[in-house]
């Protein structure tokens, strides 16, 4: 577990009274991430953290407790006091793919109180330089000819990094090898070293390493081109019409939080996702549509929560792939 706290002056503790009043937190704020240090959602919700210090006055301490495709940090704040000392940095897995596939002791409808969407992004198909094929034909003709020996990363089963591969290889009537990681960070490290060869990685996790060009970018999986990839097809470009694979990050509360604390974390949340560093930031990742009510997050994840509960029966995706 990495603990990391941002302390935004000494007068945290004076603060307490006047937070109170204004329906947030007593206290230093946790915000549960549940991948590896490195990844996108830890990144995103680092930028946030930093931010949300500085403007509540208070601690805010981003912890990871990575595993299980993100499952363990939402199953462990799903069951901590709503008082909005501990937050999770939602994700498409914890919160809408892997709850159609295994048996959780969550509910992600009833069991968290919805804050804000953070963004959504494309997923990047890439590579490490060693790589032979670096076009999305020329990776189909590959796998063609080696069915099941070609190797793709993720963040771990059931991820928005395994499910947009499951995609691909429905698509393209092709067999690959997944190999899941406890998150982004791990399994960048083995993608750039050469231990596996491609991935449908988040474009937050995978940007840094596309910039120092150890990781070279092949498409990306929504229907336009995300701004900071201007001159990288998508996958419908690419010859596979109506491919779509994002992966999207949200912060949330266990599910008796008080609605008013949701709507002023919301409200804060929101100042600082329009901040031009922070968006500055988000644009470079890929992510976009962040922002607006709590009740928008809430609609959008039960509308993504039938959407690939729907891929994964279609698909015959099994948990153990």
């Amino acid at each position: 577990m990495l603990r990391r706290t941002f302390v935004a002056g000494a007068a945290a503790a004076v603060a307490v009274p006047h937070l109170q009043a204004q329906n947030l937190p007593a206290g230093p704020v946790r915000i549960i991430v549940g991948f590896a240090p490195g990844g996108g959602t830890d990144i995103l919700a680092r930028v946030i953290g930093q931010k949300l210090a500085d403007m509540w006055k208070t601690q805010v301490i981003v912890e990871n407790k990575a595993g299980a495709s993100g499952t363990i940090a939402a199953d462990y704040v799903a069951k901590q006091p709503a008082d909005g000392t501990t937050l999770l940095m939602a994700h498409i897995n914890s919160q809408a793919i892997t709850p159609a596939l295994v048996k959780l002791n969550y509910n992600p409808e009833t069991d968290f109180q919805p804050i804000v969407l953070v963004g959504v992004t494309p997923n990047l198909l890439i590579c490490n330089e060693q790589q032979p094929a670096k076009t999305v034909k020329d990776l189909v003709e590959l796998c063609q000819k080696n069915p099941g020996k070609v190797s793709f990363g993720s963040a771990g089963t059931g991820s928005a990094q395994h499910l947009a591969l499951e995609m691909f290889m429905l698509a393209a009537k092709v067999k690959a090898i997944h190999v899941p990681y406890k998150g982004s960070g791990p399994m960048l490290t083995d993608l750039i070293g050469g231990q596996i060869q491609y991935s449908f990685d988040t474009m937050t996790a995978a940007t840094p390493h596309v910039k120092s060009g150890k990781a070279i970018p092949i498409a990306q999986t929504r229907p336009q081109r995300a701004k900071a990839y201007p001159n990288v097809p998508t996958m419908a470009e690419s010859g596979f019409p109506g491919f779509e694979a994002t992966t999207w990050y949200g912060l949330v509360g266990p599910g008796r939080m008080p609605v008013a604390m949701a709507k002023r974390m919301n409200e804060d949340i929101n100042k600082v996702l329009l901040m031009p560093d922070v968006m500055e930031r988000l644009e470079a990742s890929g992510a976009e549509e962040g922002g607006g009510s709590t009740e928008k997050f809430g609609q959008f994840m039960k509308a993504e929560q039938a959407k690939w509960a729907k891929v994964i029966k279609d698909g015959g995706v099994k948990a153990d792939t």
